[in-house]
């Protein structure tokens, strides 16, 4: 049995706790936050112990999920990885790219498994994805989100986007050469909105919007590449495909698969076919947190690895540089409309 704890008993913690301890071969050992009353509470429910402090579990677990807020992954994933324990840690890897790159490193020279919490990389539907993917040409990203008091410690970039900028710099294959970025803050001191058009030296271009204070949820992504179009509804978990289809797959078979349409849609001329492409749909945390304790026993390179982490951190904090030069436009021109 692989010993774990969670440390946070926020509302990352709890879903975390929750999975945790229904994996088979995964003792829940501890959960750890500075409000003990919490952590006592959330232990209490599965049936382990609570503690205040991480130093106190030291020596009596093998893996430890870092719930904490994004400010302190840094500082709580330094003392696991250094006391020789295997760390998941939410993303962002930490709150700076150059803290990201410090806590790989120490896990490198300890020999220890990081694993970051990009928890859409385990989304049935994304995985699809990046089986049909072959050459992306044009990203369009919708990530919108009902305000909640939650994560408002950092900017909507890194509270939402980064899922998305994690991706896309996944299925592009390369860092982008171009970064044009707005945003505004609306209902918090940091960005609540956030518009972004990253262009890539092969052509490729993705925009990608991101909002927590919309009316309603919206997680969507499209992809175009050669020959076809596919869309990703992240919360439903659907991968449809629109395309230009090789003669054997005009059939009954293939039209059976049309949804909710009485005739067809299809262009026996021009060949062009739709459907939803077969997606075994699950709990995307629990793929996470399976395929992190299947790293720890086989001791091997995670799926999403510290490095890929704080590439994507990097790029954000390049987004929000970017944002930074549009906001001050922004300022200098009502300035200017007042003083006119």
């Amino acid at each position: 049995m692989i010993r774990a704890a969670v440390v946070g008993a926020g509302a990352f913690g709890k879903n975390h706790a929750r999975v945790l301890s229904q994996l088979p071969e995964v003792r829940l050992a501890a959960i750890v936050d500075l409000d003990l009353a919490r952590a006592q509470a959330l232990a209490t429910q599965y049936g382990t112990e609570a503690f205040s402090d991480v130093r106190d579990v030291l020596g009596h677990m093998d893996a430890a999920i870092v719930a904490t807020p994004t400010v302190t992954h840094e500082t709580v994933a330094e003392a696991l990885l250094s006391a020789g324990v295997d760390v998941l840690v939410e993303k962002p890897i930490a709150d700076s790219a150059e803290g990201g790159a410090r806590l790989t490193q120490l896990a490198e020279q300890n020999g220890r498994i990081l694993q970051v919490g990009h928890l859409e990389r385990f989304n049935p539907a994304v995985v699809a994805l990046e089986r049909a993917c072959t050459l992306p040409l044009f990203f369009e990203v919708h990530r919108l989100s009902v305000f909640t008091p939650r994560s408002l410690d950092v900017d909507v970039v890194l509270d939402l986007m980064i899922h998305d900028l994690d991706i896309v710099l996944h299925l592009a294959g390369e860092e982008p050469a171009e970064i044009r970025a707005a945003g505004i803050s609306i209902l918090s001191p940091k960005v609540d909105i956030a518009n972004v058009r990253l262009s890539f030296a092969n052509g490729c271009v993705a925009n990608l919007t991101a909002s927590r204070v919309s009316t309603e949820q919206v997680r969507k992504l499209r992809m175009f590449q050669p020959g076809e179009y596919l869309s990703v509804d992240y919360g439903r978990q659907d991968l449809a495909r629109l395309r230009i289809l090789p003669n054997e797959l005009l059939t009954r078979d293939f039209l059976r698969n049309e949804p909710n349409t009485e005739q067809p849609s299809i262009n026996q001329q021009h060949r062009i076919g739709f459907e939803q492409v077969p997606v075994e749909r699950s709990e995307p945390l629990e793929r996470e947190l399976s395929s992190f304790f299947q790293t720890v026993r086989e001791r091997s390179k995670p799926l999403v690895d510290g490095w890929q982490a704080t590439r994507a951190l990097r790029l954000a904090e390049e987004i929000l540089g970017t944002i930074k030069v549009h906001a001050q436009t922004v300022s200098e021109t009502i300035a200017r409309r007042i003083h006119s």
